[in-house]
């Protein structure tokens, strides 16, 4: 590699648009969920991760290409992504993506600032099937008080408390799925709020590093504020950790996060795919 170089360091150099993530990235796809096929090809400069669809293993994905900027122009990026497709074709995928296989993901898709990754996915054939994106909250000038929505809610019967339980990762379980446990299970914060005794509402972050989400509130708790009370917290304890700024990662309901925190719909992502014949 690069200098002598491993793959944190490399990924730390190549990885520009996330400064400071690159070596927990790794690490992170490197310690995904127990069940998943994965693997990382590194050659001198390079790394790609790559793994196979839990939901279908007809599908494999490319979790993360970096090539060392000093190790640009001479095809290694291209050799890498072979290398990956080689693999997942040894695993029985008929399809390669670029993009994010949750819930252990480093992006939805290729940012679509990272123009040499998009320019050599389609010159590898990749076609272009859907897009993504993040918002971004600014957490130095975000309003993240929830003192007088904390007491309201107490007075209502309704408890905002912290920290990963069993009970919470079965309530994300059974109202959505084994992945988003997994994301609450393996987050550096949560937050959630219960009632006479029940788990009705959950927040997360870090579960992909530095990034807020997932969250929700249970159907039967809908209406009551907890969302924006949990949203703050968890944003308010990403402040309290050094972040700037935080990602609202692969959003949904914009106008949610866009008055919750005046957080702004900024980051873009391509999702590629490809048959591998």
């Amino acid at each position: 590699m690069a200098a002598g170089q491993n793959a944190e360091e490399i990924a730390e150099a190549a990885l520009t648009l996330d400064p400071g993530e690159g070596a927990a990235l790794v690490r992170r796809l490197s310690s995904p969920p127990k069940e998943r096929v994965w693997t990382s090809v590194e050659l001198d400069g390079g790394v790609v991760f790559a793994s196979v669809s839990g939901k279908d293993p007809s599908i494999g994905h490319l979790d993360l290409l970096a090539v060392h900027p000093d190790e640009r122009g001479r095809g290694l990026g291209k050799e890498l992504v072979r290398q990956a497709e080689t693999w997942l074709r040894g695993q029985g995928a008929a399809e390669a993506r670029f993009a994010g296989n949750p819930p252990c993901y480093a992006w939805p898709g290729i940012d679509v600032r990272y123009t040499a990754a998009a320019c050599l996915a389609e010159r590898l054939g990749y076609e272009r099937f859907h897009v993504a994106w993040n918002m971004t909250a600014d957490l130095e000038r975000a309003d993240l008080d929830t003192e007088a929505d904390v007491e309201r809610l107490a007075r209502a019967g309704v408890r905002v408390r912290s920290g990963v339980t069993d009970a919470v990762v079965a309530f994300v379980e059974r109202e959505w799925n084994e992945r988003w446990a997994w994301e609450a299970a393996s987050a550096a914060g949560l937050h959630y709020a219960e009632r006479d005794g029940e788990v009705v509402a959950f927040a997360a972050w870090g579960a992909r590093p530095s990034w807020f989400g997932p969250m929700g509130t249970a159907p039967h708790a809908e209406g009551l504020g907890l969302g924006r009370v949990l949203l703050r917290r968890c944003l308010a304890e990403q402040r309290a950790a050094g972040q700037a700024q935080a990602q609202i990662g692969w959003v949904g309901p914009l106008r949610f996060y866009s008055r919750a925190v005046g957080a702004r719909a900024e980051r873009v992502f391509w999702l590629y795919r490809r048959e591998l014949g």
